[in-house]
């Protein structure tokens, strides 16, 4: 039977960035059609506040090869980029932001590599043109992610990637609430290269990730990857519990030998206040994880989308954790 799915599929999360999303449309299919004319390009609107939606429907009307999703609320870029990849059915499948930072001409660097005999490629932005806060944090939060994962990050790569239609297949069977699409795909552990690509300053609208969102991705990235945390609580503990022990001892050798008076109450108000914040935040730390447990087992979707559009019928996979509603 003839293969009848696209060759390749971009997936791009869309929120706050209505007034690209024709350039980028238009250099997207000058790339792609380099490659193949059989493609498809799957917009996410993730509960834009802007006119978003409306650019994605005159998009699809003007080109079959558009389709968009619409989300009922806003449920954060890593989902919009899972509800895109559920709907994705190319042989080979993008992933890029759509705020054009990640070059669309870039593509062609990415396909280029993946035919070397890789099943994913991400994108390296050797030379970043974030302002430095978001360099810098971004830096300090795959520091950290390595020490609590054992594992190498590249602070340049993010969400910018081709992977095969295996690759993509896989990661639609990891549905955890907490999502790091980046990640995610390492974790997987097909073979994965990186190529440099030429990465812009953003010119149309602004990032939505404040900074309580970054440590908020930052902590969920973690705790879902790693259970480091609760491991160093427990030796923190034991090692706490034994320096009181050694520290009784020597009190109790100073009273009955030495014949001193044990201190007053200020050292004991110290160390009970000192011990006391360890603890709330030993269990702050397994709170944590207990949330996030609470979290999966209410299995609730990852998402809801409100409409889509673009979309053949059949090809709309229902068996998924979501729920869709057709447009008309």
């Amino acid at each position: 039977m003839q293969n009848t799915n696209p060759h390749i599929s971009v997936v791009t999360p869309v929120y706050g960035c209505g007034d690209c999303l024709i350039q980028l449309y238009n250099r997207l299919k000058d790339t792609l059609e380099q490659i193949s004319p059989h493609f498809e390009i799957i917009m996410v609107e993730d509960n834009s506040p802007d006119q978003s939606w409306d650019v994605i429907q005159q998009l699809t009307n003007k080109d079959n090869r558009v389709k968009g999703v619409r989300l009922a609320r806003n449920f954060g870029q890593h989902v919009a980029i899972t509800a895109g990849l559920d709907q994705a059915v190319g042989d080979w499948v993008v992933v890029m932001d759509c705020d054009l930072q990640d070059q669309p001409e870039e593509i062609i660097t990415l396909y280029e590599k993946v035919q070397e005999g890789f099943e994913v490629v991400f994108a390296r932005r050797h030379i970043r043109h974030d302002n430095l806060f978001k360099k810098g944090s971004s830096k300090l939060f795959y520091k950290v992610y390595d020490y609590f994962t054992e594992n190498k990050t590249d602070p340049a790569i993010a969400n910018f990637s081709i992977s095969s239609r295996k690759v993509i297949k896989n990661f639609q069977q990891l549905r955890e609430q907490n999502r790091n699409f980046p990640l995610f795909i390492q974790w997987m552990g097909f073979d994965t290269a990186a190529v440099n690509v030429e990465h812009k300053e953003r010119a149309y609208g602004s990032s939505s990730y404040s900074l309580s969102k970054l440590i908020n991705l930052a902590i969920e990235g973690i705790v879902a990857q790693s259970n480091k945390p609760l491991r160093l609580s427990i030796k923190f503990g034991f090692l706490l519990s034994f320096g009181a022990v050694l520290y009784g001892l020597y009190l109790m050798y100073q009273y009955f030998f030495m014949f001193q008076p044990v201190p007053g109450w200020t050292s004991m108000m110290v160390s009970i206040y000192f011990i006391g914040g360890l603890i709330f935040a030993n269990l702050g730390v397994l709170g944590l994880y207990m949330g996030k447990v609470f979290n999966e087992v209410k299995n609730r979707p990852l998402y809801i989308v409100q409409e889509s559009i673009g979309f053949e019928e059949n090809n709309v996979n229902k068996t998924m954790n979501h729920r869709v509603k057709r447009s008309k």
